[in-house]
């Protein structure tokens, strides 16, 4: 199944099984999406759970956050990543706020689908990684599957969390194909405890390759990257461990720790601009509970501290198998 595919079919499982659970979005309708995620999803459940939207990003995440307070689950589709800047200050202020500020009384249970990050070869303001911007933001839960299984599980754990949750889609990645077995969340979403359950393993990392001399930490679109350069440098007698972030915020550092503390030698990818990037946090946290584990600094490789270049320069902007395995070499002569 692709990615696309295995979204559409999270998408479809949890509106079965809660009827609470609605869309809404910019062309999500009768055209499934610019991507067509949704496809299929206005004809078999109607225009009244799957809704298109005016071009209104601030109004669509206003409406999810007034319809989840009278107990809908609303899930929104911010059409790109560069679109999601209208609707910060719902986000920031009030979505990820209101369960606070009602002392634990209101939960909104929204869940926003950014299609994000780069490699489509797409105009201005279609390629962004503001991943950071709402990690950074108490009250948001920030996630982003690398593979159609992932998607899949993912986002029906996200639909099932009493939390906000940045649900980030990695679009170039879209169209990679993988197996997807259904059996086990469906039957996690369905025990008594299925949302808390879920919610915690949304928020943990994994072990996608295990290695002995460096770990290589990545998520989203830039596991694939992670797990091509680990096997470049594995060919060339180095043993690259790769870690699958999963969630952004909250951050699994401990499997990231325990990872550092085997190999020694720490290189962080995505695809958002190094400069104050969710790698800043992590290095900071690894040198903090890994100091003296580790053999070399810990290096970040990622986009750069400019606005996101055209469509003819986006592949000189992006992390790519050469800087990744410059990093892993750089690591290895300490």
């Amino acid at each position: 199944m692709t990615m696309a595919g295995a979204i559409n079919r999270g998408l479809r499982a949890a509106m079965d099984r809660d009827e609470k659970v609605l869309l809404m979005g910019e062309d999500i309708g009768q055209l499934g999406g610019v991507f067509r995620v949704t496809d299929g999803l206005w004809k078999d459940f109607g225009p009244e759970r799957v809704m298109d939207t005016p071009l209104a990003e601030s109004g669509i995440v206003g409406t999810a956050i007034g319809m989840a307070m009278r107990g809908y689950r609303p899930v929104i589709e911010i059409q790109f990543d560069g679109f999601i800047f209208p609707a910060y200050d719902q986000i920031t202020t009030q979505l990820a706020k209101m369960h606070y500020r009602s002392q634990g009384r209101i939960q909104l249970p929204v869940v926003i689908r950014v299609p994000f990050a780069g490699g489509i070869g797409a105009v201005e303001h279609h390629s962004e990684s503001p991943e950071a911007l709402f990690a950074h933001t108490a009250g948001l839960r920030a996630i982003s599957p690398a593979t159609p299984q992932d998607a899949y599980d993912m986002i029906q754990q996200a639909i099932a969390s009493p939390d906000p949750v940045l649900f980030f889609e990695p679009k170039a990645r879209y169209w990679d194909k993988g197996e997807v077995d259904a059996d086990r969340v469906d039957a996690q979403l369905s025990a008594g405890d299925g949302a808390s359950a879920g919610t915690a393993e949304m928020s943990r990392g994994r072990v996608a390759r295990a290695g002995t001399d460096v770990t290589l930490v990545a998520y989203g679109p830039t596991v694939r990257l992670a797990l091509q350069a680990a096997e470049v440098a594995g060919a060339d007698g180095t043993s690259v461990e790769v870690v699958d972030l999963r969630s952004i915020s909250p951050l699994d550092s401990a499997t990231v720790i325990r990872s550092a503390k085997r190999t020694g030698r720490v290189v962080i990818v995505h695809e958002a601009p190094t400069a104050y990037g969710p790698g800043a946090e992590l290095s900071a946290r690894i040198a903090e509970e890994a100091f003296f584990h580790l053999h070399a600094p810990v290096l970040r490789v990622g986009g750069f501290h400019a606005p996101y270049p055209g469509s003819k320069l986006e592949h000189d902007y992006l992390p790519n198998l050469d800087r990744v395995l410059d990093a892993v070499d750089r690591v290895m002569t300490h």
